[in-house]
């Protein structure tokens, strides 16, 4: 059934539009020993006040990111409760290798110590700023068919086309924060190194990303982040709509379900699921989003 009322699709960018840094999260565990999804519940159980949300807020630069970042990802004083919780939650019975995940953070080999080094990173027990360029660089590939969707939605002229994204702070500045980082700790720094290994050459955004939209919601330029209300309403408000005269597209189900309570139509993009959010979008705005090179059930991928 269509939805005439609506004037807007809202997207979000990291795991609609791009690849899901979770894979690369998911990858970093598997390869470490670490519990599936141990990292996200690291993250998630600092509220508003972890790194990660910091970051994304625009409050910090990228180096003071990594270390508290790595900090926070490290200690398990904090992340071994909130993630026994989570698998309560989940009713996965007793957490699963806790004690070899306390183990995998007490040992770190010589090996890898030396790659660290040569790396800029400390060897923490997650070591963060690894983990984060493999997440950037994970989301740096952007699924053609919500691309191709995007076009044909803006070619209809029907629809205010946004994105509302959880993104980083990406100037120059940003970079290298108040003052450069210590050369001891990052002996071999260098902005546009850092950029590369990030996957960043043409910034966190690149020109052609921001140009497949009307509007473009950035969590680092605006100081609010998804799942709080302000940054839905601040969106809406730029364009010119109501929540209720939206829908969005989210990846993660904390996010859709604060946009669910602010009256927004909701479409949740699983990994590998974009086909089939598609066509539930194309009931919702009565238009064929999803025929011809990219009607296939095999996720593909461009640098845009």
């Amino acid at each position: 059934m269509t939805s005439p009322h609506l004037k807007a699709v809202i997207f979000d960018v990291g795991g609609v539009v791009c690849r899901s840094p979770l894979i690369a999260i998911a990858a970093y565990e598997h390869e470490h020993g670490i519990p599936n999804n141990y990292i996200n519940c690291a993250i998630t159980v600092r509220g508003s006040h972890g790194a990660w949300q910091k970051f994304e807020r625009g409050e910090m630069s990228l180096f003071p990111f990594y270390e508290q970042f790595g900090r926070e990802l490290s200690d398990t004083a904090v992340n071994n409760p909130a993630y026994a919780q989570y698998c309560q939650r989940r009713g996965l019975g007793k957490s699963p290798s806790l004690s070899a995940l306390c183990n995998f953070y007490a040992t770190v080999t010589s090996q890898q110590r030396a790659r660290d080094s040569q790396r800029r990173c400390t060897s923490m027990g997650v070591r963060n700023c690894q983990l984060f360029g493999r997440m950037m660089r994970e989301s740096g590939e952007f699924d053609e068919r919500i691309v191709e969707a995007i076009r044909r939605i803006r070619a209809a002229g029907k629809w205010r086309v946004i994105a509302l994204t959880n993104n980083f702070s990406k100037s120059e500045s940003d970079i290298i924060g108040d003052s450069p980082p210590s050369p001891e700790r990052y002996p071999n720094f260098t902005v546009q190194s850092e950029l590369e290994f990030l996957g960043w050459k043409e910034g966190a955004t690149p020109p052609r990303l921001r140009a497949l939209f009307d509007d473009f919601c950035d969590s680092s330029t605006l100081g609010m982040r998804k799942p709080e209300a302000g940054i839905y309403l601040l969106a809406c408000a730029r364009n010119g709509i109501k929540p209720t005269e939206a829908v969005f597209l989210d990846d993660l189900g904390m996010n859709l379900k604060a946009a669910q309570a602010l009256g927004m139509e909701t479409i949740q993009v699983p990994i590998g699921g974009s086909l089939e959010a598609l066509k539930k979008l194309e009931a919702k705005l009565g238009i064929d989003l999803t025929s011809g090179a990219f009607e296939t059930t095999e996720w593909t991928s461009s640098k845009l």
